[in-house]
């Protein structure tokens, strides 16, 4: 009977002790915060990428990158709060907010790192009348960027034909012929241009100082919800950016974008990830050129739409 008593007594502690060890994993589970960011697998996302890769091991927040395959698709995520953020066309995102979405943006993707591509027989800017320029969407600073190489060349839209493609179609439409050069998202331009297709017309620099592209966007009520999340996020994610040397980003691009390294010579040469705030008087710039290239009519303003107080 004692032996029998003691057989119990032993079991109970047992699962008293597993019980105790659930508890106690549920809990440290729990403590982890999870960022759901989506992203599209271009080098203008290395900084999100970055960042994910850093967070791995962090005990208190982890990210949860959420991969799109094109612009309709990753907006429709953010606009809808399936995402807590995304890295986006940061024209696409004012749109959205002048639609009444809730959202902010807190941080560049990048900086430059855009190129207008052309085929081998364009001479130079004013041979672009007549031609065929593709770009990813109306509502891009590609869009922008093409408009600034025709103003530049004596030039407007009226005296191209612009078409929009997916950027994973530019470079073989460029080296059929069915094109005449383009403007996108990287590793795209650099792509066209390694296989022999074309040549950079113009870098983004050359047309558009400080210009803005991506953007890194939350929404409102992940913020207003996990504040001290949001901030921790935004903080890591800045730093991430200032860490992507040229060699660290492209061993990240490697590992994302499933990209050879010609590609990847060439197009990191065009971007860089340091110092990512929205000044106001960048987006200032990009909503005057907005309104004047017909792409948005009531842009948000500076205070409206981002947020650098965390």
């Amino acid at each position: 009977m004692k032996k029998l008593i003691s057989i119990i007594l032993l079991g109970c502690l047992a699962l008293s002790l597993v019980a105790c060890g659930g508890a106690g994993k549920s809990k440290a589970s729990e403590s982890v915060e999870t960022v759901k960011i989506a992203y599209l697998p271009i080098t203008h996302s290395l900084a999100v990428l970055k960042e994910a890769k850093e967070l791995e091991k962090n005990e208190n927040i982890q990210v949860e990158l959420v991969k799109y395959g094109s612009w309709p698709e990753l907006l429709d995520a953010l606009n809808s709060g399936q995402v807590d953020g995304a890295s986006v066309l940061i024209e696409l995102a004012m749109k959205s907010k002048a639609e009444g979405i809730g959202i902010k943006a807190v941080a560049l993707g990048h900086r430059d790192g855009n190129v207008i591509v052309v085929s081998n027989d364009v001479k130079d800017g004013a041979d672009l009348k007549g031609r065929t320029i593709a770009i990813p969407h109306r509502q891009s600073s590609h869009n922008i960027l093409v408009n600034d190489a025709l103003t530049k060349n004596g030039l407007t839209i009226d005296d191209i034909n612009v078409v929009e493609l997916a950027p994973t179609e530019m470079p073989s439409a460029l080296a059929a012929g069915t094109i005449d050069g383009y403007c996108v998202a990287e590793p795209f331009g650099a792509m066209g241009v390694s296989i022999g297709a074309g040549k950079v017309l113009y870098e983004s620099n050359e047309l558009w100082e400080d210009s803005v592209c991506c953007g890194l966007v939350l929404t409102d009520s992940f913020i207003e919800s996990r504040p001290k999340v949001a901030k921790a996020y935004v903080e890591g994610y800045k730093k991430a950016g200032s860490a992507l040397t040229l060699e660290e980003a492209k061993k990240v691009a490697k590992e994302y974008l499933n990209q050879k390294d010609d590609v990847l010579d060439i197009s990191l040469k065009w971007i860089s990830f340091d110092d990512l705030e929205i000044t106001e008087a960048m987006y200032e710039q990009l909503s005057e050129k907005v309104v004047d290239y017909g792409l948005l009519d009531n842009p948000p303003s500076y205070n409206e739409f981002v947020k650098n107080d965390f």
